[in-house]
């Protein structure tokens, strides 16, 4: 690595924008280690973020990759998909290479988190971008004396130019919960995923890579150790009752998030745990 980035200023929230010497460009927030934008070399914006947003510390926005940490949605008596993707996160590096370009994150445990819950961590958020591609790593390290469980999740939402046309392929096969209709145990016989209707699920032992294909687009997904894929878009009704997100752009996104959930992290003191997702674009 060679070249340096200085912090920059993202909607007025403490920011770093990487760029690879062919390009590519991407930027993270601070606060939540939350990447916020990501465009390829020589393409365009592939995450959604919404037009109405909101910006502000402790909040969480509507877009780009989320950080759910150590809580996915409700799943437990912590805030809604955990506290790491509304606190501040410490900027360790941010780097262009020959090649390429990354930035690393850090968020540790503090008064405020042990208030909530009571374990000492460190997590790291890695960022490398090339080309038409994007790495993300997120590592947890229990620095604490007592064992410690979690669960975590890269809330990816992915820009498209209508749900309608898209098709979301590798899920055939796998077992799913379906939290809209209620019900466990479910089986997806499609051999590509057309949403049509509100969808919230997630897919269990889903470590093959999807595709996520438009008519002239086409996005590639790869995940290590998220042994869970989380396919959720609001649909009209529920976009509209979301107050960041304007009511039709729910034809604009789908997100398709590495999780795990059905099978939490457990980490013995000293232990370190990573998981990885990459996005590149096909076409």
């Amino acid at each position: 690595m060679s070249k340096a980035f200085a912090p920059s200023k993202h909607q007025g929230m403490d920011a770093s924008t990487i760029s690879a010497p062919d390009g590519a460009r991407a930027t993270v927030m601070l606060q939540g280690g939350h990447v916020i934008s990501w465009q390829p070399a020589g393409a365009a914006e592939q995450l959604y973020c919404s037009p109405t947003a909101v910006f502000a510390p402790g909040k969480a926005v509507r877009g780009g990759i989320p950080v759910c940490f150590p809580q996915f949605g409700p799943r437990g008596p912590l805030p809604q998909h955990g506290f790491a993707r509304t606190l501040p996160w410490q900027l360790m590096m941010a780097e262009q290479g020959k090649d390429d370009a990354l930035c690393v994150l850090r968020l540790s445990d503090s008064e405020v988190t042990r208030k909530i819950w009571p374990h000492a961590f460190v997590l790291e958020l890695t960022v490398r971008i090339s080309g038409r591609r994007i790495d993300l790593e997120l590592a947890c390290e229990n620095t604490g004396e007592q064992p410690l469980e979690f669960m975590a999740a890269l809330h990816s939402y992915l820009r498209l130019e209508d749900l309608t046309d898209a098709r979301l392929h590798g899920l055939q096969g796998l077992s799913y919960e379906d939290m809209v209709a209620g019900k466990k145990d479910q089986v997806e016989t499609a051999d590509a995923l057309r949403v049509s209707g509100e969808v919230d699920r997630v897919y269990a032992h889903a470590t093959r890579a999807l595709m996520l294909r438009e008519p002239k687009h086409a996005l590639r997904i790869e995940h290590e150790e998220f042994t869970d894929v989380v396919v959720w878009n609001p649909w009209s009704d529920r976009c509209v009752a979301l107050p960041d997100m304007p009511d039709d752009d729910y034809h604009q996104m789908l997100c398709v998030e590495a999780a795990r959930i059905n099978e939490p992290v457990r980490l013995a003191a000293g232990e370190e745990w990573a998981g990885r997702q990459s996005l590149s674009l096909d076409t």
